[in-house]
């Protein structure tokens, strides 16, 4: 059985995949040539990040050829699944691979942006040597993590492994979920012993008027959660993470906020018009941005592909 693997996997998937006897194809097909490249190559299983689209026109032009379509990741906003499920096709993704490395990037921009080295790191080759004691002044006015709240829009996989690390550098957390619920949160340490906390999640307002930081993880590409309105509930200063889905924060709205003062900078991982940001969010000088790399480490590679290549094999072979 034959997979075409067009958004990549890693070494350990593959390699997992073709000891169980799948061929595995790494060949990246630009989307318009996807059907014809599936149909000459006999391809029977479709492995895909966020790049790839699987829809129904593509579905429907393979005529049943296609058994298995894999989402390396958690979200499934480029596939149609309900209507792939309804022809028989099996519809798979990684939903617990990637919360690790989506919530370290979560902080790797929180630390970035309370010591402002998102600008610092821009303006340091270019003015380090004739304007060290202004840039000294200008950065001088950074905070510490510890005692903030950090609220939490989103309490699955992800929303928890942010909360846990949060915990560890002594901050307050606020959660919000579908509703209101308790959540047991483990906290895991290297010598293998752990901690346990409860966490009760409540509705969406009361994090927002509580966060000193808003971090967002939840799916739905293009379902606007926070605008204007919500922006203005929020506390003076505080600021604003989104690695979840581009279009989840009005950027608009967000840009006007930072102009003003009423937030003091924001985190961006994803964007409304990927992959051509719009230029102002890319210029603003109050934004921390990375180009969609939340699940991109290697070791989030390693157990994508692996847990990719477990539920295939199970499925397929």
């Amino acid at each position: 059985m034959k997979i075409l693997a067009n958004d990549g996997i890693s070494e350990s998937g593959k390699k997992k995949l073709e000891d169980n006897g799948f061929e595995v194809d790494t060949t990246k097909v630009a989307q318009e040539q996807l059907s014809n490249y599936i149909k000459e190559n006999n391809v029977n299983a479709i492995l895909v990040r966020s790049a790839t689209k699987v829809r129904q026109d593509l579905i429907d032009s393979l005529n049943g050829q296609l058994k298995l379509i894999g989402r390396g990741g958690v979200g499934m906003d480029n596939i149609d699944v309900e209507y792939a499920q309804s022809k028989g096709i099996h519809v798979i993704n990684t939903p617990a691979a990637s919360s690790r490395s989506v919530a370290e990037l979560v902080f790797a921009h929180l630390f970035g942006m309370v010591r402002y080295l998102f600008d610092s790191n821009q303006k340091m080759p270019l003015e380090g040597d004739s304007k060290f004691k202004e840039l000294k002044k200008s950065y001088e006015a950074g905070i510490e993590l510890k005692g903030k709240t950090l609220g939490i829009i989103g309490f699955g996989r992800i929303g928890q492994e942010v909360a846990r690390m949060a915990y560890g550098l002594g901050m307050k957390i606020v959660a919000a979920d579908h509703s209101p619920s308790t959540v047991e949160l483990s906290i895991p340490f290297a010598d293998g012993q752990s901690i346990s906390t409860k966490v009760e999640t409540t509705n969406i307002a009361a994090v927002l008027k509580e966060a000193d930081f808003l971090t967002i993880h939840i799916s739905g590409a293009g379902q606007t959660l926070i605008g204007k309105k919500e922006i203005e509930s929020m506390k003076d200063g505080a600021a604003i993470v989104n690695t979840a889905r581009g279009g989840v924060v009005n950027e608009k709205d967000l840009l006007e906020a930072l102009d003003s003062g009423k937030l003091r900078y924001a985190a961006l991982d994803v964007f409304e018009n990927e992959p051509t940001p719009a230029i102002n969010v890319l210029m603003s000088p109050y934004t921390s941005l990375s180009p969609h790399i939340g699940a991109a480490t290697m070791e989030a590679q390693d157990r994508i592909g692996e847990e990719l290549a477990d539920q295939i094999i199970e499925l397929l072979k």
